[in-house]
C-alpha cells in the first residue's frame, strides 16, 4: 500500500528569473559562434537553448489545501504540499489533488429498518483527503468511491436500528440521533480509510416512514401520544381528588361515609379527565333516592 511522501521541490521564482537570462545569454553566444563559424560551440549553443526549454517546463503550482501529486514513468516519487511556485524535474507528471473539506449528501435511500419497516434515509457527509497517494494510487475513483461507500454504510446502519423505540433504553434513529450519527462517521471512515479521506462528520439529513406506511404510523404515533397525554391527566387527577379528600377531613367540612366518598371520588375524576366540558346536574334530592 502506497503512502504520502512529501517531497521539497526548489522554490520556482528564482529559477524562473534565472533560466530566462541564461536563455538570452545562451542565444547571444549562439550568435556569436555563428559569426564566428565554430561548428562545435553552435551545436553547444543549440543544445543547451533546447535544455533550457525542456527545464522550463518543470515550473508548476501548488495553491493553499492543495496537492500535486508526482510521478517518473509511472512510479510515485512524491507529494508537494508547499503553496507556491516550485521548479522539479520536468519529466515527471504532475497531477493535482484538493486537500480541502468538502461535502456529500446521499440520495434518499429507501431500506427497512430493524423491525422490518420501511424508511427513507439519507446523509450529509464532510470529508477531506489527508492521504494523495492513497487517493490517487489505491482505488480508481476516490469521489465515487466516497459516494458509493456512503451509501453503503448508511444502508447497513439503517437496517441495524428501529426508526422508533418501543422499549426503554432501546437505541433509535429518530431517538438517539447524535449516537447514530457518531456511529455512521466511524462506519464511514472504515470504510474510507484505505482511499486516503478523513471523515470528519456524518449527519443523517433526511429520516421518514417510507410513503405507503406513513398515514399508519402517523396514526401510531398519534396513539402513542395520546396515551402518554392521558397517563399524565390521570395522575394529576388522582393526586387533586386526593388533596380535596384530604383537605375536607382535616377541615370537617363534611363527614362522608365509604359509597358518598365513592361518588365524589368518581364525580371528580369525570370531571377532571374528561376532554370535554362537564355538564354540572342538580341533585334536588340524596344520594339514596
Amino acid at each position: 500500500m502506497l503512502r504520502e511522501q512529501l517531497r521539497r521541490s526548489p522554490k520556482g521564482i528564482p529559477l524562473l528569473v534565472l533560466f530566462p537570462l541564461a536563455m538570452v545569454a545562451d542565444f547571444l553566444w549562439l550568435i556569436a559562434a555563428i559569426r564566428a563559424e565554430s561548428p562545435w560551440a553552435i551545436i553547444t549553443a543549440v543544445v543547451l537553448l533546447v535544455l533550457l526549454g525542456v527545464m522550463l517546463g518543470g515550473f508548476f503550482r501548488v495553491a493553499p489545501n492543495e496537492a500535486q501529486v508526482l510521478q517518473l514513468f509511472g512510479r510515485y516519487v512524491g507529494s508537494v504540499r508547499e503553496p507556491g511556485l516550485h521548479w522539479d524535474n520536468p519529466f515527471f507528471t504532475k497531477a493535482k489533488l484538493s486537500t480541502r473539506i468538502r461535502n456529500f449528501e446521499t440520495t434518499k435511500l429507501k431500506v427497512n429498518d430493524n423491525h422490518g419497516n420501511p424508511i427513507e434515509i439519507g446523509t450529509v457527509v464532510v470529508w477531506r483527503v489527508i492521504d494523495s497517494a492513497e487517493a490517487s494510487f489505491e482505488v480508481d475513483d476516490y469521489k465515487n468511491f466516497v459516494a458509493v461507500q456512503s451509501e453503503a454504510a448508511l444502508r447497513n446502519l439503517a437496517t441495524g436500528y428501529p426508526y422508533d423505540a418501543h422499549s426503554e433504553g432501546e437505541m433509535s434513529l429518530s431517538g438517539n440521533t447524535a449516537d447514530i450519527s457518531e456511529r455512521l462517521r466511524g462506519e464511514i471512515q472504515d470504510r474510507l480509510g484505505k482511499a486516503g479521506v478523513e471523515v470528519i462528520e456524518a449527519r443523517i439529513s433526511h429520516l421518514a416512514y417510507a410513503q405507503e406506511i406513513a398515514a399508519a404510523m402517523l396514526q401510531r404515533q398519534q396513539a402513542s401520544a395520546i396515551v402518554a397525554a392521558r397517563q399524565k391527566i390521570v395522575e394529576g387527577a388522582v393526586g387533586m381528588v386526593e388533596m380535596a379528600l384530604d383537605m375536607l377531613s382535616e377541615r370537617q367540612v363534611v363527614e362522608l361515609d365509604a359509597e358518598r366518598r365513592a361518588a365524589m371520588v368518581s364525580n371528580l375524576l369525570v370531571v377532571l379527565c374528561s376532554d370535554r366540558h362537564t355538564q354540572p346536574v342538580i341533585n334536588t334530592g340524596t344520594l339514596h333516592n
